[in-house]
């Protein structure tokens, strides 16, 4: 993989990041010169409106979407100056992606949907430790249910441990809640937050809920694929780590 030329302290750095797209009426300015770091350990909400360039630049931090031009730099690498291959290496080593619509394999049980990274990523204890990823979001009696047996927060949570178990660095949370009614979204805000507070890992949400994202250490606003705010968000650093499990169940 790519090192970068000027290594830094941030766990990412976006320099000048653009994005254009071809439509019928013309070319269409997606991301327009953005310039992002994200620390380690930090957790970030980036809010705007429909049509902003948030969950664009999700799939470019997660290496999913390359830009029309600027650098994506995470853990020292050039992300946009690996292939689709070292791309896919990267994100299942170092990168958790929980998405707005679950994206869990139906004819696969949750045991088996949180050990499949593990699996492609060569680790013989592939299904120990997807059953203790399973065990930490409150799934411990859940292992041999499919996705049409689980509750949408059950299945958030199931695609929450698929996520963090490779041990990524850097977790991107697109909507998470976006797919959930309020009380179920909550435990599950909190649940992120709290494995984001064990673990030290980076933090990224996408989500149009201001209140939500307040709840990061730092919130930055888009609007028409630019960076219009920056400023420090609300949560305590000291929010407390050991929520009993018997909350998260639905």
């Amino acid at each position: 993989m790519t090192e970068a030329k000027n290594a830094t302290s941030h766990l990412v750095q976006l320099e000048d990041i653009t994005l254009t797209l071809s439509s019928d009426a013309g070319p269409v300015e997606i991301l327009r010169g953005i310039d992002l770091t994200i620390d380690s350990s930090q957790s970030l909400g980036i809010v705007g409106p429909s049509g902003s360039g948030k969950s664009t630049l999700m799939m470019v931090l997660a290496g999913l979407e390359q830009p029309s031009s600027g650098t994506v730099t995470c853990q020292g690498r050039v992300l946009t100056e690996m292939d689709e291959d070292e791309l896919a290496v990267f994100r299942r080593d170092h990168i958790g992606i929980v998405f707005q619509s679950f994206h869990l394999i139906p004819t696969m049980n949750a045991l088996e949907n949180v050990a499949v990274p593990l699996e492609f990523a060569g680790h013989e204890d592939a299904f120990t430790r997807a059953e203790k990823e399973l065990a930490h979001v409150g799934l411990a009696d859940r292992l041999q249910h499919y996705p049409s047996q689980l509750s949408g927060g059950e299945q958030q949570r199931v695609a929450l441990a698929r996520a963090l178990a490779p041990r990524p660095q850097l977790l991107l949370a697109d909507e998470p809640t976006g797919n959930l009614d309020s009380s179920t979204g909550e435990r599950v805000v909190e649940l992120i937050f709290r494995l984001h507070e064990e673990r030290g890992m980076t933090l990224v949400m996408i989500t149009h809920d201001k209140g939500l994202a307040a709840k990061c250490d730092r919130v930055v606003s888009m609007a028409d694929g630019k960076i219009v705010s920056d400023h420090a968000g609300e949560r305590a650093r000291s929010a407390p780590a050991d929520l009993p499990e018997m909350q998260l169940a639905d």
